[in-house]
């Protein structure tokens, strides 16, 4: 559905404000999914070295081995995963509405400039 408003630059202001707050708080909640990610990644991998490193016999059946042990660590490595990139997107999108708004803030802005200040 296509919004058809007539924006002026009350309004516009307005969106970049909340465009701006969206991405500050889109930052913030990168960090911390990153850093939760990252964590998830570096438990997964110790585990795995572990479960790895604990079994003997032929390099394949220490690696299936690993695999089964780690199932728990794997699947919070999946989530965070997921978490983390969701943020990502949606720091993005909020991303291209600031940029969006600034771009409608320049047209606006030049719409106005053109009808003038009525002086004659």
């Amino acid at each position: 559905m296509t919004d058809n408003r007539v924006l002026n630059p009350v309004d516009i202001e307005e969106g970049i404000r909340a465009a701006v707050a969206e991405v500050s708080k889109g930052v913030n909640e990168y960090t911390i999914k990153l850093r939760e990610y990252r964590e998830a990644e570096r438990l997964f991998d110790l585990a795995w070295a572990r479960a790895y490193m604990s079994k003997t016999g032929p390099v394949e059946e220490r690696k299936q081995n690993a695999v089964l042990v780690t199932e728990e660590e794997k699947m919070a490595l999946d989530v965070a995963e997921v978490a983390f990139k969701y943020v990502d997107r949606r720091l993005r999108a909020a991303e291209s509405t600031l940029s969006a708004y600034q771009t409608l803030s320049k047209s606006v802005m030049a719409m106005y400039g053109a009808a003038g200040r009525g002086d004659y």
